[in-house]
């Protein structure tokens, strides 16, 4: 009898019924939208942030005193502490393998270099590196990375120099000084080592590359006498924004809250995994780039649940609206409904079966034409449409039959506790 009287109440009157489902479906909608980007705005901004370079610095934990002049590293080659290259692969073994976009060694070395045939040459700076690198990983995967990785966004006229041939790129600072381009010859010595390469590119970075050669790792290692040795490490990876949680001390931590900690992708916990495979190093963040990006993407996904808090909050005020006009025309059907003996708690029922009837409706239609929603602010944000996500239609289903009961809330308690007499009087 009472599901009769609900599908009977349901089919008579379907202007205000259309009006609070319509209410419903758009405030779903924009709730799926923004979850649906929300959830995957974390990953898409950090992949972006990854191609503007790398977040951490690893160096040897017993490294001397760098001396820098212009970000530019003058220690003698045979001072400091060097790393071993052979245990670069250990960093895709670690918890967050996954999260290790790219890592580029680095090993500077001052040199004297002389373009073609010129008998005078510069006291320049020598960088070593990978641009697209292949690495054995200890499980016998293979992983290509180096700057290509970690900074995607250099500029290179002509093209990138080969790992492994002798060749380099120039700076485009000291090509213009030195009048080198594409094709041109230089020859490179430190001490009795010498090596000549061609250029194959120039390189704009905005840094210290733009007054440097920037040539294959190999090359440095011979020229500095250091086989198989890097003295930097740059490491672009995925990582979690800091918290409050992420700042803690992990000795200071319960068993379950390390456990917790370990198992998120925060710059600190990577960093110690990282320390963990490659003994004798020191792991620093790069403060602007991580501080920068834990702003940004605290600020974007604030952004998102306030849009999605406001949305519901619309569709709830304007449930109640439709509601509170619904109660004043079914009055005399309330007044009816006590005079033969419904009970406050039957009247409520009857109502609020209504009001998630509705929601049902609505939160189905919200959920459709949020997920069409989300995929045009993705495409248009990212460029790629989010992931959809199943388990996101309970939960919308479920906010729909909340928002409709709290928006009804007040309207039903009134239904409820109407007193027939005076109603039914018309009074």
């Amino acid at each position: 009898m009472f599901l009769r009287i609900v599908s009977d109440s349901f089919t008579r009157k379907p202007r205000r019924k259309i009006l609070t489902a319509a209410a419903l479906a758009l405030g779903m909608a924009v709730a799926t939208a923004t979850l649906e980007v929300s959830l995957d705005v974390g990953d898409r901004l950090a992949r972006e942030f990854r191609s503007l370079g790398a977040n951490l610095l690893v160096t040897p934990a017993s490294d001397t005193l760098p001396l820098e002049i212009g970000g530019v590293d003058y220690r003698p080659v045979d001072a400091g502490a060097y790393l071993p290259e052979s245990d670069l692969g250990k960093l895709k073994t670690i918890f967050w393998r996954n999260n290790i976009v790219g890592f580029a060694p680095l090993l500077d070395v001052p040199v004297n270099v002389a373009a073609g045939n010129a008998a005078k040459s510069s006291r320049e700076q020598l960088i070593g590196t990978w641009y697209s690198h292949t690495v054995t990983i200890p499980d016998g995967s293979r992983f290509v990375t180096g700057v290509s990785a970690t900074d995607p966004w250099w500029r290179v006229e002509g093209r990138w120099f080969s790992d492994g041939a002798e060749e380099a790129v120039a700076g485009a600072g000291l090509a213009q000084r030195l009048g080198l381009r594409a094709g041109s010859s230089v020859k490179i010595g430190a001490g009795e080592r010498a090596r000549t390469v061609t250029i194959t590119g120039i390189v704009s970075t905005g840094g210290r590359e733009d007054n440097a050669v920037l040539a294959p790792l190999e090359i440095a290692q011979d020229l500095a006498g250091r086989p198989g040795q890097y003295r930097r490490l740059l490491v672009s990876a995925l990582t979690k924004p800091a918290d409050s949680f992420s700042q803690r001390d992990p000795a200071t931590m319960t068993p379950v809250e390390y456990d917790r900690w370990y198992c998120s992708p925060y710059i600190s916990s990577i960093s110690l995994q990282m320390r963990q495979q490659l003994p004798g190093v020191d792991v620093r963040a790069i403060r602007q780039v991580a501080e920068g990006e834990g702003r940004i993407l605290t600020r974007v996904g604030g952004l998102m649940w306030l849009v999605t808090i406001a949305a519901l909050f619309a569709a709830a005020l304007a449930v109640g609206a439709t509601s509170a006009t619904t109660v004043l025309e079914r009055r005399s059907e309330i007044g009816l409904m006590k005079a033969l003996g419904a009970s406050h708690r039957a009247v409520g029922a009857f109502f609020a079966a209504e009001q998630l009837l509705l929601a049902f409706v609505g939160g189905v239609l919200g959920y459709a034409i949020g997920v069409v929603l989300a995929r045009v602010l993705g495409i248009g944000i990212f460029g790629i449409a989010p992931t959809l996500r199943w388990i996101l239609f309970p939960v919308v289903l479920a906010l729909a039959a909340i928002v409709a009961l709290l928006g009804s809330l007040a309207p039903l308690a009134r239904a409820s506790h109407a007193d027939p007499a005076p109603v039914l009087r018309g009074e």
